[in-house]
């Protein structure tokens, strides 16, 4: 009796999480989809939902996918909440955008932004390009992967984590035949395909790949960037990360899984000090 009254009790919070955060009109979507599961009617291959934090409806994969458990993090627990204070982003490039509910969300807070969403799994992919093709240009969704150099990298499906669809991985290729291989794009080359100058807010989630963005090469790109919103997977990739920003000044903050940093500005060098005072002189 007190494991169902523990239940009904957890139940009852967690739908009180969905009408505050993603609203009474998802909520009600997804109690009726679980309600007929429960009662043994067949539950459909996807759903069609409407979160408070987008301006358009989004599909979920059921049926065991991840989709769902992406869907609690950034619309029911708003791990995004903490972005919101950006000022005016204009480009903001989504690595690892899985199914794009996270450029969902940044193109419905930020009107006068343009997302680049870039995704290597083909069915999340696909899914993505669904779900942001309400927005028309203002949101380009990339089939490929971010890396340290442009190049042909291979999926690692089911490996990693759960071995769901929000864990997909990339390695560089070995040269076998039968290897499922994506494009491989560095950070300056998706700046130069958006168009822009700066990255006004960096979304990461790429499943430890920022072990390889994060080395050497990203000092070519770092200064460019704004804000960084990352999911770092391990210690050493948080070490990676810090390590390449330990030449800027920035707010530090968290947010559930995420690690931000806000306001980034490249400290001044011995050298450059020097140089700028001869120009004053």
């Amino acid at each position: 009796m007190l494991h169902v009254a523990k239940k009904i009790i957890r139940t009852l919070k967690n739908l009180r999480q969905w009408i505050k955060s993603a609203g009474w009109r998802a909520t009600l979507t997804w109690s009726v989809c679980r309600t007929k599961k429960v009662l043994g009617f067949q539950q459909p291959s996807s759903l069609k939902i409407q979160p408070r934090q987008a301006r358009y409806s989004v599909i979920a994969r059921l049926g065991g996918s991840s989709d769902m458990s992406v869907f609690d993090q950034i619309f029911v627990f708003d791990e995004y909440a903490c972005i919101r204070k950006i000022s005016f982003p204009l480009l903001i490039l989504d690595l690892g955008a899985n199914v794009g509910y996270s450029s969902a969300y940044f193109l419905s807070c930020f009107p006068t932004a343009t997302v680049v969403a870039v995704e290597p799994d083909p069915g999340n992919f696909e899914l993505c390009r669904k779900n942001l093709a309400p927005y028309g240009d203002r949101a380009k969704v990339v089939h490929g992967a971010v890396w340290s150099s442009c190049s042909r990298l291979v999926l690692s499906r089911g490996t990693f984590r759960d071995g769901r669809e929000w864990t997909t991985q990339v390695r560089n290729s070995e040269g076998s035949e039968d290897e499922a291989t994506v494009e491989g794009w560095d950070v300056l080359s998706l700046l130069q395909l958006a168009g822009g100058k700066q990255v006004d807010l960096l979304k990461v989630d790429i499943e430890r790949s920022e072990l390889e963005i994060f080395g050497d090469s990203s000092s070519s790109w770092l200064p460019k960037v704004r804000n960084i919103c990352i999911e770092l997977h391990g210690p050493d990739c948080k070490k990676v990360f810090l390590d390449a920003l330990r030449d800027f000044d920035y707010d530090l903050g968290n947010s559930g899984e995420l690690t931000i940093t806000r306001n980034m500005q490249r400290r001044a060098t011995s050298v450059q000090l020097v140089s700028d005072h001869i120009e004053d002189l």
